[in-house]
């Protein structure tokens, strides 16, 4: 067992580095041993302060280590787990989430936060074919795999053609269903943007990420058969949690 006595990181130099860094060493051994595969929870700070007889700043830089070799991810209010291998999300014609999560072999979540109904601004008019200031439904969602965060996203649809919209998604919990519901059979993908960004308040209470971690941002626009638009999305990733594969 490696001793520190309180206080005396700032009195040893660098051999503060070396016993953070050997702490991050050690449970990157165990994580990959898998012994943390139950439920990927890691102890918490103060028992592995206890454990390696150090105080909790050194802690705090291992588990930060860790957290830049993506081998670990803070839930706030919960803990540190073991991130899950990254979720392969392909974009393309068809692009559902509930189909991708589940072919993966995840449990797939999704979970009404909020509704509003709103006039339309300028970007969502456009791409929903509506004048600007139209009345549309924003949902707000979050989706997950294996009750894991993935994304939290807003949709918009425009409000007379889906009424009760946001009961039918709280029921349902998938937009593939809920568009099933008002007759929408099938729906491809027109048009996708994807961009990076730093995340903020709201993306680290939604998606238990600490502040100032990259997301990815994706704005989407679906529409029917017809070529009609139906839905417009801003989605908005963990970066360390998906590979974006866009498909041809």
């Amino acid at each position: 067992m490696m001793r520190e006595s309180p206080g005396s990181e700032l009195e040893a130099g660098h051999s503060g580095v070396t016993l953070w860094r050997r702490i991050a060493d050690q449970f990157e051994q165990a994580i990959a041993s898998g012994d943390y595969g139950t439920d990927g929870r890691l102890p918490s700070e103060t028992d592995i302060a206890e454990r390696f007889g150090v105080n909790r700043h050194t802690v705090r830089r291992a588990l930060a280590a860790l957290a830049e070799r993506g081998l670990v991810r803070s839930a706030r209010g919960s803990g540190t787990f073991v991130a899950s291998r990254r979720l392969t999300y392909p974009i393309g014609e068809r692009t559902r989430f509930s189909e991708i999560v589940g072919i993966a072999g995840h449990e797939v979540g999704g979970r009404l936060l909020g509704h509003a109904v709103e006039p339309a601004g300028a970007a969502v008019a456009r791409r929903l074919a509506v004048a600007e200031g139209s009345e549309v439904v924003r949902l707000d969602i979050l989706r997950s795999a294996d009750r894991v965060p993935v994304c939290h996203a807003a949709s918009w649809v425009v409000a007379g053609r889906m009424p009760e919209v946001a009961q039918v998604y709280r029921q349902e919990r998938s937009m593939t269903a809920t568009l099933a519901h008002f007759g929408i059979r099938d729906y491809r993908r027109a048009s996708t943007s994807v961009t990076a960004a730093i995340g903020d308040a709201v993306d680290a209470a939604h998606l238990g990420l600490s502040p100032g971690r990259p997301i990815l941002v994706v704005d989407s626009v679906d529409v029917d058969e017809r070529g009609v638009p139906i839905v417009t999305t801003q989605a908005r990733f963990a970066a360390d949690r998906v590979s974006l594969l866009v498909q041809n």
